[in-house]
């Protein structure tokens, strides 16, 4: 039978609309039935309550852009201080002896870091596929099952190598026809089209300077057979623009037009370096972007133009981005981040706590093509973050969901993904983190010292 408990009386809650919801949540199984207005009950019969009193209550965070198998290449000594060209030459040479070990490991530890920030919907930009570990996103899949979060894995591809002009070596690329035939079979396996999905796919070529023209026309026509979205990276360093340029003859916003990319159904990582055309152009089509604040600036790649891109029609949503260039999985710290990046671009006026909230919520489920999560609402899917305000840094706040960012939440108290509790008292529920991170660890010092 299906259980239905209120969230009662929080310390404060930001829904991402308008509704009064100072009394509380009401969740029949998975779905949110009843906003409860401050002092007041539910009007629905409810079988248990959970006293939310010391705690912030926000919609479950959604991360829109990150490569999981980076957390083991954290700190890597053969990447440090180095822009993003010669950050990614110095650390493919790693990454091709991946195996599956690496990748579910890596993948587990992850997710499970972005879930205790209060992440409940993560997408994870898998592009590395060495002979190996053809079945990378398979493992991926398993890996997410004890962590019962929502997640988005987007199967990406690398097939423009070194010998044809392109970035990453000859050993870590796959031919064009291997590639479509692993995105069809994923997407058959794994894809969930309905309300409430917990697992979904995306086709996701890695970036104009690692794949061939032909192989962004294919994958945007395989995506729009089945109905899954676009995702790479653009825009993030001028290096891309002058590469584009000598390979294509065009920039990166024009390239992306010419492939059959210019749509509402593809998102982008980074969105930095554009011109106010492109700027407009994105946003007539309504294309996504992951602003990714701290890889951005650890790699010195610059600041995305949220407000400029928001304003032309384009949404934004949050990514950490891979934990080699972050060096963390953080969602909580990621709109501190955000916050205060975007205010030295922007008035701090127009850059308000809630609108990053927003980004990090509504707009992560928009870039996603779901209506169903990123917001507080009777009928939405029920993905709660709990914060408490106990620790030293919070000491003497005024505001408390300003408090959040402002004074560095760092950790979730609870964490609710489709009416289940995963996070309970700062800790994953049947999860052995101790051992992840035993194994884990010891998989990253084989990987980065032999």
């Amino acid at each position: 039978m299906a259980r239905t408990i209120w969230i009662k009386n929080p310390l404060a809650i930001w829904t991402g609309n308008d509704s009064d919801a100072g009394g509380g949540v009401v969740i029949k199984d998975n779905i949110i039935v009843e906003l409860v207005a401050k002092g007041k009950t539910p009007t629905v019969i409810y079988d248990e309550t959970f006293d939310s009193s010391e705690c912030v209550v926000l919609p479950g965070l959604i991360n829109c852009h990150h490569h999981l198998y980076q957390t083991l290449t954290r700190a890597c000594p053969s990447a440090l201080n180095k822009d993003l060209f010669p950050w990614l030459r110095s650390l493919y040479t790693i990454w091709a002896n991946l195996d599956e070990e690496a990748i579910y490991l890596s993948s587990q530890l992850g997710l499970a870091e972005l879930l205790l920030s209060g992440c409940t919907t993560a997408a994870d930009h898998h592009y590395l596929f060495p002979q190996s570990v053809p079945n990378a996103i398979d493992i991926q899949v398993e890996a997410a099952k004890p962590l019962n979060m929502r997640t988005l894995f987007t199967r990406g591809s690398m097939s423009l190598s070194v010998k044809d002009g392109g970035l990453p070596p000859d050993h870590v690329v796959q031919d064009h026809d291997t590639i479509l035939a692993d995105s069809e079979r994923v997407i058959q396996r794994y894809h969930q089209a309905q309300e409430g999905a917990m697992m979904q796919i995306a086709l996701a070529p890695c970036s104009p300077f690692s794949v061939t023209p032909e192989l962004m026309r294919s994958s945007a026509e395989l995506a729009r057979q089945y109905g899954v979205r676009l995702h790479t990276h653009l825009g993030e360093t001028n290096d891309e623009n002058d590469f584009c340029l000598a390979q294509f003859g065009k920039r990166p916003v024009e390239y992306l037009e010419d492939v059959g990319w210019l749509a509402p159904d593809v998102w982008l990582a980074h969105g930095i370096h554009f011109t106010a055309d492109e700027i407009t152009k994105l946003g007539h089509h309504n294309v996504g972007i992951s602003h990714c604040p701290s890889s951005n600036m650890l790699l010195a790649s610059g600041i995305c133009h949220s407000l400029a891109l928001e304003q032309a029609g384009a949404i934004i949503g949050l990514g950490v981005d891979g934990s080699a260039s972050n060096d963390g999985s953080n969602m909580i710290q990621e709109l501190r981040q955000a916050l205060f990046i975007q205010r030295l671009k922007y008035p701090a006026s127009s850059i308000t706590h809630q609108k990053v909230f927003g980004w990090a919520t509504q707009g992560g489920a928009n870039i996603m093509g779901r209506s169903d999560i990123g917001e507080i609402a009777v009928g939405k899917q029920a993905d709660l973050a709990l914060f408490k305000l106990d620790e030293m840094r919070f000491s003497g706040h005024g505001d408390p969901l300003a408090a959040l960012l402002l004074c560095g939440a760092h950790k979730a108290e609870h964490v609710m993904v489709a009416g289940n509790w995963r996070v309970s008292h700062g800790a994953i529920n049947d999860l052995d983190i101790e051992s992840l991170m035993q194994k884990h660890h010891a998989k990253a010092q084989q990987l980065q010292f032999g």
